[in-house]
C-alpha cells in the first residue's frame, strides 16, 4: 500500500513537470519569434536612420559650399547641424 502511495504521487510529480516542460518550450518558441521580429524590424530601422543621417551630412557638406540659409535653418531644426559659435576675442 504504502509502495503504490508513493509511486502515485512521484507519477503526478512526473506529469505535473512533463507539462510544464512543454509550456516552457511553447514559450521559448513562441518568444524566439518575436525576438527576431524585433532584431529585424531594429535593423530596418538603423537602416532608415543612418540613410537619414547620411542624408544630412550630405546636405551639411554642400551648405557648406554652397550657403543657403533655408537648408541651414531645417538642420537646425532637425538638430542636425550645430550652429557655428562665435570666436572669442584674443587678449
Amino acid at each position: 500500500m504504502k509502495n503504490d502511495n508513493i509511486t502515485t504521487v512521484l507519477n503526478l510529480v512526473l506529469a505535473v513537470l512533463a507539462i510544464l516542460g512543454v509550456i516552457f518550450a511553447l514559450q521559448t518558441i513562441f518568444r524566439t519569434r518575436e525576438l527576431r521580429s524585433l532584431q529585424m524590424q531594429a535593423t530596418q530601422a538603423n537602416g532608415y536612420s543612418m540613410g537619414v543621417q547620411a542624408l544630412a551630412n550630405d546636405t551639411l557638406a554642400y551648405s557648406q559650399k554652397n550657403p543657403n540659409s533655408d537648408i541651414l535653418r531645417i538642420l537646425d531644426i532637425l538638430h542636425f547641424h550645430q550652429p557655428a559659435q562665435a570666436k572669442p576675442a584674443n587678449r
